[in-house]
């Protein structure tokens, strides 16, 4: 899904939302507007940024635009400053990525690391590189060398609180915005005056989103970018991504001593199987403890248990 932001000012995000359909009532928090137009995702947040996000965004937030009236060749954001590539492995770095968002059973955990130009090179010689392309027990032999000697912060939203906030109608964006700023947070405390050249975020929202959804103001904002596949591009989101994903395996190992049952990462057909199993032996409150309700695995496994009675 692609997405496109526009800065608009007050007025001309008053004009587009008088043209568009009646805005849907349950808004994200920072938004006054939003509604599926096309199939697309149409939000006006309250810093009157106008974001279309769905598989053909720019066209249709062109002809949006355009029925307003919105010149739009010169409000389009940009994704770095002339748009130019930067080479952050050449600069001291902060990077940050997380684990565990999209697989029912587990945590969600994020990670911010600081690497520094020196340090850079060392985790390129240890193989510190696109996680997704590493096995779990490469992942966690790298982790267990890095993490003594890059400074990083650990965030862990363990499955209770993940539900809780699910609950009170949080998104998974949101959730990860909150922890990523706060863990970068932590880092620039670690760090305490460290040369320090980019903040980098493996994108998951365009900055727009990011902001209106974290709940602090972003430190150090004028240094900070937004990078779609950012472990390719950032050795300081490859590092934060390795430990991210190696405290998820733990969790991983840990419920299935728990429950004896090997259970799958990610969402399909597996785990839905094993997410009955373990109804089936340890009831469907402790299933709630271990896993993220709000994905349908939750109901597929209820429907298995019940064909079986």
């Amino acid at each position: 899904m692609s997405s496109n932001v526009y800065q608009l000012d007050e007025k001309s995000a008053l004009k587009i939302i008088s043209l568009l359909p009646k805005s849907d009532s349950n808004l994200p928090a920072g938004s006054k507007y939003r509604k599926k137009i096309e199939g697309h995702t149409v939000t006006i947040y309250n810093s009157n940024k106008f974001m279309v996000q769905g598989s053909a965004s720019e066209m249709l937030a062109i002809k949006l635009l355009g029925n307003a009236g919105i010149k739009v060749a010169a409000s389009r954001e940009k994704k770095n400053v002339a748009g130019k590539t930067i080479s952050y492995d050449a600069f001291n770095c902060i990077g940050s990525d997380e684990a565990g968002s999209g697989d029912f059973f587990g945590p969600m955990t994020v990670v911010a690391s600081y690497v520094s130009k020196k340090n850079a090179e060392i985790l390129k010689v240890l193989g510190v590189m696109d996680s997704k392309n590493l096995k779990d027990d490469k992942i966690i032999a790298l982790a267990e060398q890095i993490i003594p000697i890059i400074p990083h912060s650990l965030l862990v939203l363990e499955n209770p609180k993940y539900n809780e906030r699910k609950a009170i109608g949080w998104s998974q964006v949101k959730m990860k915005a909150v922890l990523h700023n706060q863990a970068i947070t932590n880092v620039l405390k670690k760090i305490d005056g460290a040369p320090l050249d980019y903040i980098v975020i493996d994108q998951f929202a365009v900055q727009g989103v990011y902001e209106n959804y974290a709940l602090t103001a972003i430190p150090e904002r004028e240094k900070t970018r937004f990078e779609t596949k950012g472990e390719s591009k950032s050795i300081a989101i490859a590092a934060s991504s390795i430990i991210a994903r190696y405290a998820f395996v733990k969790y991983y190992d840990q419920i299935i001593r728990e429950t004896g049952i090997h259970i799958t990462k990610g969402a399909g057909a597996k785990v839905d199987l094993e997410a009955a199993k373990i109804i089936e032996r340890k009831g469907i409150a402790y299933l709630d403890s271990i896993t993220k309700k709000d994905f349908k695995n939750r109901e597929k496994a209820l429907g298995l248990g019940n064909k079986k009675k």
